[in-house]
């Protein structure tokens, strides 16, 4: 099977978010933004290994487009949540570059993936 990296990092990327919504109800006993961080932060998995299975080139561009959608507004959360006090810097600075670098390769997907619908 071909080697997906934009599906491993995105599982992996899930796992912590779960850790950190466990974190945030445990912990800070903050319910509405765990939630929120919680059902994008994992739907971006989701949506990338549905699109693996994708009926047409244009049914797969149209789930990576939602799950670069869904990553850029996990994004939002997590700036959120640090800077509502929510999270400290140092649990900030480990998990934001893995939704930067989800976003670069959904980002870079969703482009080629343009490019050879419109040849």
């Amino acid at each position: 099977m071909k080697h997906n990296i934009v599906a491993e990092k995105s599982y992996a990327f899930a796992l912590r978010i779960i850790k950190l919504y466990k974190y945030l109800v445990s912990e800070q006993k903050e319910y509405v933004l765990s939630k929120q961080i919680l059902r994008s932060g994992t739907s971006v998995g989701a949506l990338v290994k549905e699109a693996e299975h994708a009926q047409s080139k244009a049914d797969f561009l149209n789930k990576m487009n939602i799950a670069l959608k869904e990553a850029n507004e996990t994004e939002y959360w997590l700036m959120l949540l640090k800077d509502s006090d929510y999270i400290d810097n140092k649990s900030y600075n480990s998990i934001y570059p893995d939704i930067v670098e989800i976003l670069k390769l959904l980002i870079s997907i969703v482009k080629s993936t343009k490019e050879k619908l419109d040849r």
